[in-house]
């Protein structure tokens, strides 16, 4: 069989093949940049002369601790100077421990109620003092118990939580 004498060129491709090669491209060096942005650790940003200082976790927490006695402080002041009565400042007290388990711990203390602390376990100085002081002060009717008994309750919480 004769073959001609005559060359061919070689198939070109369109040109919508090579905008589809490139647009491929294009995307997965995107995908590959948005992978490398987002698993990157983060630097802290400092200004400049400032020395850059991670507290230590004891400072942080023994920090909570004394941040919260004050506030505990400041809530039997203002019941002893007649500023608050005794319901209020019980409710304040009982607010103001489970917001410290919270922060402290978190747990989600403020949201729970006497049985979900109990049978998750908690230090019973929280327990003992939600049952003995801020519930019947809060929930039952007749006079509320004496917040100041409720103040060193919490005072106990605060100090003794691990």
């Amino acid at each position: 069989m004769p073959a001609s004498d005559e060359l061919y060129p070689p198939v070109q491709y369109g040109w919508g093949w090579i905008l589809l090669a490139i647009g491929i491209l294009l995307l997965i060096a995107a995908a590959v940049w948005l992978v490398l942005a987002l698993t990157r650790p983060r630097r802290s940003i400092t200004l400049p002369g400032a020395t850059a200082h991670t507290p230590i976790t004891a400072d942080v927490l023994s920090q909570l601790r004394v941040e919260y006695l004050d506030q505990i402080q400041h809530i039997e002041d203002a019941y002893r100077s007649r500023n608050m009565d005794p319901r209020r400042a019980n409710l304040e007290l009982s607010r103001l421990v489970r917001e410290f388990v919270n922060e402290y711990s978190g747990l989600e203390a403020p949201v729970l109620a006497l049985d979900d602390l109990v049978a998750r376990g908690v230090d019973p100085a929280l327990i003992d003092a939600i049952r003995r002081h801020y519930y019947p002060s809060i929930f039952q009717r007749g006079p509320a118990i004496d917040p100041v008994y409720g103040a060193e309750a919490a005072r106990t919480v605060v100090k003794s939580w691990h």
